[in-house]
């Protein structure tokens, strides 16, 4: 039976002889640790910014009327040339309008939906900003301020002024940033907005909004859907789009083509809206998680450097050892023991420098104009990544280890002492 604590005390007193390898094998297994926690809690944090910088605005399934040309063009309806291969040159598109018919029966039904968190109705129409000289095209959403600030967080993007300010004033406007800038205003300015069938109206700013994304800031701003009604000279029925959030995102897709086939409507869910991002996106973790692993192999293969060494410059005690009375497999535990030891120490302080450093990176401020909400550089601190790199460093020591005791185990000590 293997007694451990005279192995124990064994491999504590070869690794205490040879301090300086010891510290250096366990140095390399903390470095790797350290390393990989603080590139994992970064990049992640950072990947997860960037998300949210897109998908927080992105509802999960986008539904509209999409204007297009007919499928079916008049000649294909006679039934003399159906067999004939028919040309139709310069296909305009159909006599529709934008609006979505029956828009708010489609929000009760979809708001009934277990699935469904919410379902929130907007009107977006093309017109032109007018401050004094200055005249400039853009977009203007009419939407529920209060709803949008509770499901796609709209709130975290108002730089000045909010969401209660725009749901209570009944001609006021969230400015985009962008528009503000150019044209010189400040939250309690007046600016008229003239659609593109005519007319001008002014409305007061209450607030300014920035996305971070500076294309759309330049552009667009939001009012109060009546607001845009009212500019239109259209009904309260009047909704040109439709956004859903779902309880699970995995929800969108089978909604989607649901709604498309019972109301022949366009829904786009968030995963095809951005399909192209979401492959940046894992393409960053790829990377990152392939960077982390490699440092913790690098570490590996020094632990299995230095135990390889030590092993030949015990040979006299393992044959010494042997020739005492201890197996070849008692031999290989002390081996591996050692080898244990050094990962256990090393994986512990690779923890704590790792947490330390992600920690001081949290601190560090990060302004930017396109991120106006971002104080400091973001990192993900998940246990996870704790409990990924530990194992790891557990496992790679291991290995490291068990290839050289097993070295060791077939020592033939009659060898080494005759050589002596």
């Amino acid at each position: 039976m293997t007694n451990w604590k005279v192995i124990l005390s064994i491999a504590k007193t070869h690794l205490l002889t040879k301090i300086k390898q010891t510290s250096t094998a366990a140095l390399g297994v903390t470095f790797g640790i350290g390393a990989y926690i603080t590139l994992v809690c970064f990049m992640t944090g950072l990947n997860a910014m960037l998300d949210n910088l897109i998908l927080n605005q992105t509802p999960h399934i986008h539904v509209y009327n999409e204007i297009e040309p007919s499928k079916n063009q008049p000649i294909s309806l006679y039934n003399s040339v159906k067999e004939s291969f028919n040309v139709v040159h310069s296909v305009k598109p159909k006599l529709t309008q934008k609006k979505i018919h029956n828009a708010l029966p489609i929000i009760k039904y979809l708001e009934d939906k277990p699935e469904v968190r919410g379902a929130l109705p907007q009107v977006k129409t093309q017109i032109f900003y007018i401050a004094g000289s200055i005249e400039l095209g853009g977009n203007l959403t009419g939407i529920n301020p209060i709803d949008e600030a509770r499901l796609f967080n709209m709130g975290d993007y108002i730089v000045e002024g909010s969401a209660d300010a725009l749901q209570t004033s009944e001609n006021g406007i969230l400015l985009g940033i962008g528009i503000a800038k150019k044209m010189s205003l400040k939250v309690g300015d007046r600016v008229q907005v003239s659609p593109i069938n005519g007319g001008i109206f002014p409305l007061r700013i209450v607030g300014l909004y920035q996305s971070g994304i500076a294309d759309l800031d330049a552009i667009q701003s939001f009012t109060n859907i009546k607001t845009v009604q009212r500019i239109l000279g259209k009904a309260n029925n009047y909704i040109t789009d439709i956004n859903v959030k779902l309880y699970d995102i995995e929800q969108a897709v089978p909604l989607s083509k649901k709604i498309e086939q019972q109301f022949g409507l366009t829904a786009i869910d968030i995963k095809t809206a951005n399909a192209q991002f979401e492959t940046g996106t894992s393409i960053r973790n790829l990377i990152t998680y392939a960077v982390s692993i490699t440092l913790l192999i690098v570490a590996g293969f020094g632990i299995y450097n230095i135990l390889n060494m030590l092993i030949y410059e015990k040979m006299n005690d393992i044959a010494i050892l042997k020739a005492t009375g201890f197996s070849g497999k008692d031999v290989q535990h002390i081996f591996m023991s050692q080898a244990m030891i050094i990962g256990l120490v090393g994986g512990v302080l690779g923890l704590i420098i790792g947490y330390g450093l992600a920690r001081l990176i949290d601190t560090i401020p990060f302004k930017t104009e396109a991120l106006p909400t971002v104080e400091t550089f973001p990192v993900n601190i998940n246990p996870m990544f704790f409990l990924i790199g530990f194992s790891f460093a557990m496992i790679s020591t291991f290995l490291a280890g068990y290839l050289p005791s097993k070295k060791a185990k077939k020592i033939d000590p009659v060898k080494i002492i005759r050589g002596q």
